[in-house]
């Protein structure tokens, strides 16, 4: 087994035909990973995200060959997985106002290209989900793009494919969400191209770390939302003067505590499931 990639959250392995994608108990915020680990989230996103890659699958295939056939020492926290060649494309979908799409309005009434009504605030549902896409940056900050963008790079078969099945993961996965009292406000989704050229879901799926989940009976536009993702964790950092920049602050036990507790809460509503 060979270790070929660190992420701020991930860490890839080579195993024979397959790779293996850890998830660690490192939380980042602003691009920086922060010292202080989030026990056992490693396992909370991974998962959530098998839950929904079943849940998902009669929507788009999907990169998973098997959650159980992994090493010991990764039990609970990793995918056996397809390679896939990553399509260089962070594809988001947002059905409310919030982070980087709610300043992107607030500066030019648009978000990645797409107009929206005058008006909008803080936590706003929009009129209809909207596909947001972002580059897809090794370093530094992701930059919106439009969805001409997206075309330009991938062509126009690829572009339209990857806004239908963004929207129809968001739409779905918010609808269920929904009826467990909880807002999906945005989510982030990648995909790649399987050895037989098949688009396919890959990475991480409507998770903590890649949403905005908020408590349905106490979203209320015009300020901030509750969270049952890292958003509670950027609030902190923020909240300590940080210049968001590394070395990042470590992270207080009691603000550990309620990180870890919330990323179980979001996982025990969307799943039915217990969380140990």
């Amino acid at each position: 087994m060979e270790h070929i990639h660190a992420g701020k959250v991930r860490d890839l392995y080579r195993d024979g035909d397959d790779i293996l994608l850890v998830a660690s108990d490192r939380i980042s915020v602003y691009d920086v990973t922060l010292p202080t680990p989030i026990p056992g989230k490693g396992a909370l996103l991974t998962q959530l995200s098998n839950w929904w890659f079943e849940h998902f699958r009669d929507v788009v295939p999907n990169h998973v060959r098997s959650v159980t056939d992994v090493p010991e020492e990764f039990a609970g926290r990793a995918i056996r997985c397809k390679p896939l060649k990553m399509v260089q494309v962070e594809c988001i979908a947002r059905g409310y106002l919030a982070g980087l799409g709610l300043r992107e309005y607030q500066k030019y009434g648009t978000v990645s290209g797409v107009a929206l009504p005058p008006g909008l605030v803080e936590g706003s549902k929009l009129p209809e989900p909207i596909f947001t896409p972002t580059t897809k940056a090794s370093e530094g900050h992701d930059e919106f793009i439009t969805f001409d963008d997206v075309v330009n790079q991938e062509g126009r078969e690829t572009a339209e494919r990857l806004r239908e099945l963004t929207l129809e993961i968001y739409r779905r996965g918010a609808e269920h969400a929904a009826s467990q009292g909880i807002v999906v406000a945005d989510t982030k989704l990648e995909f790649g191209w399987d050895a037989d050229g098949v688009l396919t879901l890959g990475d991480e799926v409507l998770t903590s770390d890649s949403s905005r989940f908020w408590p349905a009976d106490e979203w209320e536009p015009g300020r901030p939302q509750f969270a049952f993702d890292k958003q509670f964790v950027r609030d902190w950092a923020a909240g300590t003067g940080w210049d968001k920049t590394a070395p990042g602050p470590e992270i207080p036990a009691d603000i550990v505590e309620a990180t870890r507790r919330r990323y179980a809460e979001a996982y025990e509503r969307i799943t039915g499931n217990t969380w140990h």
